[in-house]
């Protein structure tokens, strides 16, 4: 079996983060491993506590697993801190990790920054300079082209500003509603357009680490580039489309909805 480690925070309620991607990476056939690095509270409705891990344990714990389960891929998402950012640079570098696949999480979908210049700074400088792919949203997008992205031909630009400045892949992605599901794959001079499903689905929390999580997978099975990338927008389509409905807020897709068997049935489905 093909593994995958993902390198984040923990979400409680489980739509996002951590939880959300070991949900996507078991989905999509893969074993999956996590280095957590920070505890949140939160629910559908929003983040009420977050206790950061030292450097030095998330270090302990990417030593564990790359010295004993070696990944395939590696998934991160949202790091807050310059110290654990480069740590895990360190460490990826260390032990020559391969696949990497970058969700570089900057700004909410309110347009509101969600960590420090000095950490997007050692991020920039550290980390992104080491990714096999990074999965930028709009927003995200902008702060690293340093560009305005109004349309179609915007994101061409920002992309392929974002590409050579890290050397690497990019999938700008087209927004966070449904209704907005076209992205954009710029590598080596040369981009492609991934068109999605529009799905009429407000619980979205959660989707771009379950994109990014999907695409890691699909690397970590041996899929190149741009049918990692198809196969993880149907994967999400899909997770959408089951129409999951929990919580007060934005909530969580059904990342197991193509999993059935013995073993998901209900009682009375046993009756």
């Amino acid at each position: 079996m093909r593994t995958a480690l993902t390198i984040a925070g923990s979400d409680s309620s489980g739509g996002a983060g951590i939880q959300a991607d070991i949900k996507t990476m078991m989905a999509n056939g893969v074993y999956a491993m996590s280095a957590i690095t920070a505890l949140t509270a939160q629910n559908t409705t929003g983040v009420t506590g977050i206790m950061e891990v030292t450097p030095e344990f998330l270090g302990e714990q990417l030593d564990n697993i790359f010295t004993d389960i070696r990944p395939n891929a590696v998934k991160i998402g949202m790091v807050s801190a310059s110290p654990i950012i480069v740590k895990i640079a360190e460490k990826l570098k260390e032990y020559k990790a391969e696949n990497i696949v970058v969700d570089p999480v900057m700004v909410a979908t309110s347009g509101s920054k969600l960590i420090s210049d000095e950490a997007i700074a050692t991020l920039k400088k550290e980390l992104l300079p080491i990714a096999a792919v990074l999965t930028p949203n709009i927003p995200e997008a902008e702060v690293l082209s340093g560009m305005e992205v109004k349309t179609e031909e915007d994101m061409i630009t920002a992309a392929k500003i974002i590409s050579e400045t890290y050397h690497c892949a990019v999938l700008c992605k087209g927004g966070h509603q449904l209704n907005d599901a076209n992205d954009l794959l710029y590598r080596d001079g040369f981009y492609k357009w991934f068109y999605g499903k529009r799905i009429d689905n407000p619980n979205t929390h959660g989707t771009g680490c379950t994109l990014s999580s999907a695409i890691a997978s699909n690397l970590a099975k041996g899929f190149d580039l741009d049918t990692s990338v198809e196969r993880a927008k149907a994967y999400i389509s899909g997770a959408l489309a089951d129409m999951l409905d929990l919580g007060k807020g934005s909530g969580p897709m059904n990342h197991g909805f193509a999993i059935t068997g013995e073993y998901t049935k209900l009682a009375e489905q046993e009756a």
